[in-house]
Protein backbone atom coordinates (compact mmCIF):
# COMPACT_ATOMS: atom_id res chain seq x y z
CA UNK A 1 0.00 0.00 0.00
CA UNK A 2 1.90 3.59 -1.05
CA UNK A 3 1.70 6.57 1.43
CA UNK A 4 -0.94 8.04 -0.42
CA UNK A 5 -3.35 4.84 -0.36
CA UNK A 6 -2.88 5.06 3.19
CA UNK A 7 -3.56 9.03 3.30
CA UNK A 8 -6.38 8.46 1.64
CA UNK A 9 -7.81 5.82 3.77
CA UNK A 10 -7.06 8.10 6.92
CA UNK A 11 -9.05 10.97 5.60
CA UNK A 12 -12.02 8.93 4.57
CA UNK A 13 -12.26 7.26 7.99
CA UNK A 14 -11.35 10.53 10.28
CA UNK A 15 -14.59 11.99 8.00
CA UNK A 16 -16.56 9.34 8.03
CA UNK A 17 -16.17 8.78 12.24
CA UNK A 18 -16.56 12.17 12.65
CA UNK A 19 -19.75 12.92 10.92
CA UNK A 20 -21.32 9.78 13.01
CA UNK A 21 -20.31 11.86 16.51
CA UNK A 22 -21.24 15.39 15.12
CA UNK A 23 -23.99 14.97 13.29
CA UNK A 24 -27.31 15.42 15.85
CA UNK A 25 -29.50 12.21 14.98
CA UNK A 26 -26.90 9.87 14.45
CA UNK A 27 -26.57 6.91 17.16
CA UNK A 28 -23.21 7.65 17.90
CA UNK A 29 -23.31 11.59 18.38
CA UNK A 30 -21.72 12.96 20.96
CA UNK A 31 -21.13 17.20 19.56
CA UNK A 32 -21.71 19.09 17.33
CA UNK A 33 -17.98 20.29 17.24
CA UNK A 34 -16.71 17.24 15.64
CA UNK A 35 -17.79 19.03 12.75
CA UNK A 36 -14.94 21.15 13.24
CA UNK A 37 -12.85 18.06 12.83
CA UNK A 38 -14.80 17.46 9.44
CA UNK A 39 -13.70 20.75 8.14
CA UNK A 40 -10.36 20.48 9.21
CA UNK A 41 -9.51 16.98 7.33
CA UNK A 42 -11.73 18.90 4.37
CA UNK A 43 -9.19 21.81 4.49
CA UNK A 44 -6.48 19.61 4.75
CA UNK A 45 -7.25 17.61 1.75
CA UNK A 46 -7.94 21.08 -0.59
CA UNK A 47 -4.39 22.26 1.01
CA UNK A 48 -2.60 19.21 -0.14
CA UNK A 49 -3.71 19.12 -2.95
CA UNK A 50 -2.56 22.98 -4.11
CA UNK A 51 0.05 23.00 -2.41
CA UNK A 52 1.71 19.17 -3.00
CA UNK A 53 2.59 19.03 0.82
CA UNK A 54 0.87 16.75 3.15
CA UNK A 55 2.28 16.26 6.59
CA UNK A 56 0.80 12.89 6.71
CA UNK A 57 2.60 11.33 3.85
CA UNK A 58 5.95 12.79 5.40
CA UNK A 59 5.20 11.03 8.77
CA UNK A 60 4.56 7.83 6.76
CA UNK A 61 7.17 7.95 4.90
CA UNK A 62 9.76 8.25 7.48
CA UNK A 63 7.89 5.21 8.92
CA UNK A 64 9.22 3.48 5.95
CA UNK A 65 5.72 3.35 4.24
CA UNK A 66 6.87 2.96 0.39
CA UNK A 67 5.45 5.90 -1.39
CA UNK A 68 4.15 4.06 -4.64
CA UNK A 69 3.68 5.24 -8.08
Amino acid sequence: MSSWQIVRLFAGSFILISLALGVPGSPFFVSPWWLAFTAFVGANLLQSSITHWCPLEIILRKLGVNAGC
